[in-house]
């Protein structure tokens, strides 16, 4: 099925605008016919009243000579006896045409007649009098035009083109309107063109006269800021893993071409102890790697209330190369899940062994409503202007902060992005000497 191409929000708009004056005009042209109408009936019966009345003065008077036409479509004076005795000259000869009469105490009926042959079928107001007489009464029908409900042609021609210049009128300017309120609509959606066809750098133009498309304009920008961000990011991310999963790849084959080399006298089992070191090496990236997509990805985990000084002394228990130093209040309680916060700790004090001299302190306290976890260690630490970068993925620093070959360079990526799932923070602040990295949590009320 092929489907019709939708119209623009500029000629809907015009043309509802157009319809909606269209039937704002015809109820209009309605009432003012009606209302025209009425007027001219009640002028025309008044008319049709003072010329029936003239001749029944005249009746009265015993004088009732030969009716003329007083402007009138027809008259009939008819006698006590029923019989029509004198008549306007169109109407000589004919029959009485109505019977109808004026209630017994009143003068006159205003009625509306139609359908008469000596009036072409016309429909016309009929005025009866009603004239007392010794013999008995009198009676004289007068009849005037009824004028149509269109009043006249002239009438519903002027209308007709008051209606249409209107509606005109009305389409046009809707039209204009729409049109430069929508202007900046299309800029809008030409730079998007050219953003889509490759040109990512582009911003939209922000107009400063439509508030509502600024707003719209200035919304997608950050977006595509963002985006932007998100997108280069993902380059660096996708370059520094490709580049330290090559390396390790690397390694292997290598060890394998030198093996290959001398096959009799290459000693298999150093061999196999260097490509399994490289297989953790690997194997460590892959893992971290599944862990950043997990997390990225949002997946939520088992929500349950941790004690962060019982997790820092049973992360602790096993033995590292370093003195670790804790101080831990007791009963800072957070809502998270247990395996991802101790993982968070666990990269956090493998950074800190791979650069300590000799010392690791870590301490849990609550601040108020939060949670506060802090491992400091006792190396070179991280200059201020590096201390956001050490979050990046796979990021290289100088070599007094340089990742030795036991790291994937994701540690701390993930710890931040565990932290910020917990709808907290990690940063490296200020220290007398080291990296001291602090981790704020939401404080658990129960």
């Amino acid at each position: 099925m092929i489907a019709r191409p939708g119209r623009s929000i500029r000629t809907q708009l015009a043309t509802l605008a157009g319809v909606a004056t269209a039937l704002l005009c015809v109820g209009a042209a309605a009432l003012l016919l009606w209302a025209t109408r009425s007027t001219i009936v009640d002028i025309r019966t008044r008319e049709v009243l003072s010329s029936a009345l003239r001749v029944v003065h005249l009746i009265k008077d015993d004088h009732l000579p030969r009716v003329t036409s007083m402007d009138l479509d027809g008259l009939q004076v008819v006698n006590a006896s029923g019989q029509v005795v004198s008549s306007t000259p169109n109407l000589a000869g004919s029959p009485r045409l109505s019977h109808a009469t004026p209630a017994l105490d009143e003068a006159t009926r205003v009625a509306t007649i139609c359908d008469l042959p000596e009036f072409g079928g016309r429909c016309e107001i009929m005025v009866s009098f009603r004239v007392y007489e010794p013999e008995g009464d009198w009676l004289v029908y007068a009849f005037g035009p009824l004028p149509p409900w269109y009043v006249s042609p002239a009438a519903i021609a002027f209308l007709l083109l008051f209606t249409v210049t209107l509606v005109a009128l009305a389409w046009f300017g809707v039209s204009r309107v729409v049109a430069r309120t929508l202007a900046p609509v299309q800029d809008i959606t030409e730079r998007l063109a050219e953003i889509t066809a490759g040109d990512g750098s582009l911003r939209l133009p922000v107009p400063e006269t439509a508030a509502e498309i600024k707003g719209l304009a200035l919304t997608a920008n950050q977006t595509l800021e963002r985006l932007e961000s998100a997108l280069d990011q993902q380059r660096r991310f996708v370059s520094d893993a490709s580049h330290d999963l090559r390396s390790p790849i690397t390694a292997m084959r290598t060890e394998l071409e030198m093996a290959l080399l001398d096959p009799d006298e290459n000693d298999w089992r150093e061999t196999a102890s260097k490509l399994l070191t490289s297989i953790d090496r690997l194997q460590n990236i892959v893992s971290d790697l599944l862990t950043l997509a997990r997390l990225d990805a949002g997946e939520p985990g088992a929500l349950e209330p941790v004690d962060l000084g019982e997790l820092v002394a049973g992360e602790t228990a096993r033995q590292r190369s370093k003195r670790i130093v804790t101080s831990l209040q007791p009963g800072v309680v957070v809502t998270g899940d247990r395996h991802r916060l101790a993982r968070l700790l666990t990269n956090l004090l493998d950074n800190a062994e791979r650069h300590a001299e000799s010392t690791i302190t870590i301490t849990v306290r609550g601040e108020g409503g939060q949670a506060v976890m802090e491992v400091l260690d006792d190396g070179a630490g991280i200059a201020p202007e590096d201390r956001e970068r050490v979050f990046r993925r796979f990021l290289r620093l100088d070599a007094a902060r340089n990742r030795d070959a036991g790291g994937t360079g994701l540690g701390l990526p993930i710890a931040r992005e565990i932290a910020e799932t917990h709808h907290g923070t990690l940063r490296v602040e200020d220290s007398d000497k080291g990296a001291r990295f602090v981790v704020r949590m939401p404080r658990s009320n129960g």
